[in-house]
């Protein structure tokens, strides 16, 4: 049934040379039922467009740094346009495992789930997670999940699958989701709005010797708040 659905992989690439070229090898070859693999590149100063390309994905490029949300809002609004039936996202630093986009996906083949979440905390093997990322991502989520009114074990897991129909109900284009409000926003309105979500593990991966995350510890994890903050606050925006 799955090699029966247009699947596309969007990965958002900032500065990935020596990196996203492996996202999308990977891909290609333990996800071969994928249709496209789309790079955005949001104004990198590297290699990441000639790796990205030379590896086989699409690119689309941003003339100007736009933030981490308006990357991935590019590749979903692309998938949209191009008519897929499933879009799947993979971080574009060569965190995530393509052979687990199956998992995310068959949920929604089969069981009518609209949005799949990954999970680092419900993968069935212990992963060797930085302390402090251990913290903050459970803080995180629990954080998360009070507005949310649903448990999520991972909210700030960049791994994820949906169908393409929620870009026509939920609006993310608005400027203040340019960064890494983006995701959780999206998450955060697909559950309040009644969609069926399911998580499912995954494993995340941290090359020794580099870092894990672009994310300025405090402004980061200000932006990636907003969406919650705003929601307990009863601000719309």
């Amino acid at each position: 049934m799955i090699d029966e659905k247009k699947v596309i992989v969007v990965a958002a690439a900032y500065n990935e040379e020596g990196k996203i070229g492996n996202v999308v090898t990977k891909t290609k070859k333990r996800a071969p039922f994928v249709d496209e693999v789309v790079v955005v590149n949001d104004c990198s100063s590297d290699n990441t467009v000639k790796e990205a390309k030379a590896a086989g994905a699409t690119v689309l490029s941003h003339e100007k740094n736009m933030g981490a949300g308006a990357a991935y809002r590019t590749g979903y609004y692309y998938g949209l346009e191009k008519g897929y039936d499933i879009i799947a996202e993979l971080a574009g630093d060569d965190q995530d495992d393509p052979a687990f986009i199956k998992r995310a996906i068959e949920p929604i083949l089969n069981d009518g789930y609209d949005y799949i979440q990954g999970s680092r905390y419900l993968y069935e093997k212990k992963l060797d997670l930085p302390k402090f990322r251990h913290v903050t991502t459970r803080l995180f989520s629990v954080f998360f999940s009070i507005p949310a009114g649903k448990w999520i074990t991972d909210a700030s897991n960049g791994f994820r699958a949906f169908k393409p129909h929620l870009l026509k109900k939920i609006n993310l284009h608005k400027k203040w989701l340019n960064e890494y409000e983006m995701e959780p926003y999206f998450l955060l309105e697909v559950i309040r709005r009644g969609y069926k979500v399911k998580e499912v593990g995954v494993p995340k991966y941290w090359p020794e010797g580099k870092s894990y995350s672009k994310m300025a510890p405090f402004k980061g994890w200000w932006s990636i708040s907003k969406p919650m903050i705003y929601c307990l606050l009863g601000i719309r925006k």
